[in-house]
């Protein structure tokens, strides 16, 4: 079956980004960790980045994880999410280093790692404000002196989360506490810290500006490199591709209809009571992609004349009244995407992957 609805990824332009971003990042002695959770870790894609020249992969899922190593992926791979009790031994067993924040866990992977004969890499989340995973500062040193009597595990540094859940960007302050802290363990424990993990795609801002801390020596970069914005500063980065992703949709229906429902209106079939300005009769197009398809608030159509007017599970409405071109049915409306649209999309079975540049057709 052909499908009308695919995401379009250029090769080439995730390479250059990777490019770009490891080159700019290394010039201050930063080293990039790909993070591969923004597209469910395709194998395709995971090859233009590490051929870009990035340092290492990194994914919040271990079954992405899993299957990078099965695909005989040997970089170096950090799980980006405080691994499961549940999953301990997958951790161990196909990722390099993990991020933790609990003691209890820890303890769990040095038990399984010292079963394997191995030792699992951790680094120490800590939290400087942005309220999702660490420990809290005051706790960093008594927390390492509990991982420091697990054999099975070695601290290989603290890292630090921005931007994610409470918003919070990073700074020169923020960033430099994390690096007095990494002092402050390096002097405890006798022994040097080999990462200082700064964040990710929103940190670029301080590499750029030349205001990164000194010692902060890893990012975690997913977003930059896929799409070339900076969600949490509101920016596109100019030095980067921001087309590498884009979402085709077919055109099933095409009618001439008013702008305001007519009748009761109650809650749509998600619960919302929806609002419509009487803007006269519009020309409108149905599009086959709803929100089983893809987080619609994450797409955008690339023709600044259309208008997204609503979506329900199968159906998004397009208002093409203004558009320069006759778009008629069988026609396809293409769309850019967000960090969560191309999250969505990449994950959703009914839309096809189309791949384009020069490794497309490698297996």
């Amino acid at each position: 079956m052909q499908s009308g609805l695919t995401l379009e990824i250029d090769l080439d332009k995730i390479r250059a980004n990777s490019a770009r971003v490891a080159t700019k990042c290394r010039a201050k002695g930063i080293a990039v960790i790909g993070v591969t959770k923004g597209f469910s870790a395709m194998y395709q894609i995971v090859r233009a980045m590490v051929a870009g020249g990035i340092d290492g992969l990194a994914d919040a899922r271990m079954e992405n994880i899993v299957q990078l190593r099965k695909r005989d992926f040997k970089n170096p791979i950090t799980l980006l999410r405080i691994p499961r009790l549940s999953d301990i031994a997958y951790v161990v067993k196909y990722a390099d280093t993990s991020i933790n924040s609990e003691v209890t866990v820890i303890k769990a992977l040095a038990e399984a790692a010292s079963k394997m004969g191995k030792v699992h890499q951790i680094v120490l989340m800590v939290d400087l404000g942005d309220l999702r995973e660490g420990v809290m500062q005051e706790n960093v040193l008594s927390t390492v002196r509990q991982i420091s009597r697990f054999s099975g595990v070695s601290l290989v540094g603290l890292g630090t989360n921005m931007g994610c859940f409470g918003g919070v960007l990073p700074s020169i302050d923020n960033l430099g506490l994390l690096v007095q802290l990494g002092q402050a363990v390096e002097r405890q424990s006798g022994q040097p810290l080999a990462i200082l993990s700064g964040g990710g795609t929103s940190s670029l801002l301080l590499v750029e500006n030349n205001t990164m801390p000194a010692g902060i020596n890893q990012l975690r970069v997913g977003e930059g490199i896929l799409l070339g914005t900076d969600t949490t500063h509101n920016r596109v980065i100019p030095w980067l591709y921001q087309d590498a992703f884009l979402l085709r949709a077919e055109v099933i229906e095409v009618k001439d209809k008013p702008s305001v429902p007519v009748g009761e209106i109650g809650q749509d079939a998600f619960g919302n009571i929806p609002e419509f300005e009487d803007t006269g009769i519009r020309k409108r197009a149905i599009l086959a992609l709803g929100r089983q398809d893809v987080y619609i608030e994450g797409i955008f159509p690339l023709d600044k004349t259309l208008n997204i007017m609503g979506a329900s599970s199968d159906h998004t409405i397009v208002d093409i009244t203004d558009s320069s071109r006759s778009i008629k049915v069988g026609d396809q409306i293409a769309f850019g995407l967000s960090y969560s649209g191309l999250l969505s999309a990449s994950d959703s079975r009914y839309i096809k992957k189309v791949f384009t540049g020069r490794d497309s057709n490698e297996n």
